[in-house]
């Protein structure tokens, strides 16, 4: 309706630049109204969508990119006494003697719950709390998941997008566990104590539905995108790149969302991080088995990659497989890590993923589907495609294969 409210505009005689922003406009205000309201699983994978925002059309006028945004910070929070009912049910009636001078706005109003501040045993501190009836929804809503296979399309069908949103149905029952969370955000806590760059809070109390950890004062990472500081983009976006690839090793745990609203900028300069509630045990590191996968691709012969890939298990023997259009596939994975060190943009991130045969939306790249993912991997490529995301959205140049070899078992490039 709006594409065709727009052409009888133009006919009539408007702008015809101005009518397609005003139409931009409203799209990205529906995208983020339709999520920000449903919650739950559709607002994570818009979410999901808002690490790669430079896969959108061209945006002059950044309608898209703020509306994503928003879905990681400014969210329509649920009135409190709403809220309160959950707190009570799970702190008891006396919730106000563990939780004092609770400000009842919302600071925050994420996928599954909202964030208030508070005090606890002389801290100040954050309070998330679950949506009431948000798990019985996650669980039901067979429509939601739907929707979420359509909205990974408008990224990249084949390879990408699909497993990441199974993950996500498998793994937001996870997320709804805040003693889950709880435990492994203290484990994060435990590895990066007293770290030079990386700040993680404490967890302080948790229930099911209730997490109470400290409160960091600092700013969202789309500051940083904001800044004209080359030199801040740059060195925030190696830590974020080398939270993402160390933890596996430090913590033993993968850190599986990485859109920019889990992270900030604190006034010292360290990298601040949030949400754990998607989060893989990774006992002995990062898998190995996507160490390989990266290193076999950096094969500059398509004879050698396909003997390469079939040597770590990728390809089954006799698969038929266009190796050339796999290899434009993974490129945002495989084209920076030849690099000691790469200059990361929305420009070149939209150009491996947009126009002619190799769009990735083009349903040949079924092609990529004949490889053979190991299961483990799922949340590795999540991480790895949102981590390139956010580092095109921050337009960091940063050191890539160093920190590949250093950090990811199975690479050698």
């Amino acid at each position: 309706m709006r594409s065709l409210t727009g052409a009888l505009r133009v006919a009539a005689g408007a702008d015809r630049e101005a009518v397609r922003a005003k139409q931009r406009a409203a799209n990205a205000d529906a995208l983020r109204s339709t999520l920000g309201g449903l919650k739950g699983g559709a607002l994570k994978a818009g979410q999901l969508l808002s690490t790669v925002d430079s896969l959108f059309p061209a945006d002059p006028d950044r309608t898209w990119a703020t509306a994503l945004t928003d879905l990681q910070e400014s969210n329509a929070a649920l009135d409190f006494h709403e809220i309160e009912a959950v707190i009570r049910a799970d702190l008891g009636t006396d919730w106000r003697r563990t939780l004092t001078d609770l400000d009842p706005s919302a600071v925050a109003a994420a996928s599954l719950g909202q964030v208030h501040r508070a005090r606890h045993e002389g801290r100040n501190v954050a309070v998330k709390v679950q949506y009431p009836g948000v798990a019985e929804a996650v669980a039901s809503d067979v429509a939601m998941l739907g929707w979420m296979l359509r909205a990974g399309s408008v990224v990249a069908r084949g390879l990408v997008v699909p497993p990441v949103v199974a993950e996500l149905r498998i793994r937001l029952t996870d997320e709804l566990d805040y003693l889950r969370e709880a435990a492994h955000q203290n484990a994060f806590a435990d590895a990066f104590e007293n770290d030079d760059d990386v700040l993680v809070p404490r967890a302080r109390l948790a229930t099911p539905r209730v997490l109470v950890t400290d409160w960091l004062d600092s700013a969202p990472l789309v500051t940083v995108a904001a800044s004209s500081d080359a030199s801040l983009r740059n060195r925030i976006g190696q830590l974020y790149q080398r939270f993402l690839l160390s933890a596996p090793t430090r913590a033993g745990l993968l850190h599986a969302d990485p859109h920019p609203g889990n992270f900030r900028l604190l006034s010292d300069g360290r990298l601040g991080v949030l949400d754990f509630g998607a989060v893989l045990p990774t006992p002995g590191g990062m898998p190995e088995s996507f160490g390989r996968l990266i290193a076999a691709m950096l094969a500059t012969d398509s004879v050698d990659m396909r003997a390469g890939l079939m040597r770590e298990g990728f390809i089954k023997p006799g698969a038929d497989l266009d190796v050339a259009r796999l290899a434009a596939f993974l490129a945002p994975f495989t084209e920076p890590a030849r690099s000691e060190v790469f200059n990361y943009s929305p420009e070149w991130l939209r150009a491996k993923f947009t126009g002619g045969p190799d769009d990735p939306r083009n349903p040949d790249y079924a092609v990529a589907m004949k490889l053979t993912i190991p299961a483990e991997q799922l949340l590795t490529h999540r991480v790895w495609l949102g981590c390139v995301g956010v580092l095109c959205r921050l337009r960091s140049t940063v050191e890539v294969a160093p920190e590949l070899r250093r950090w990811l078992p199975g690479f050698s490039g």
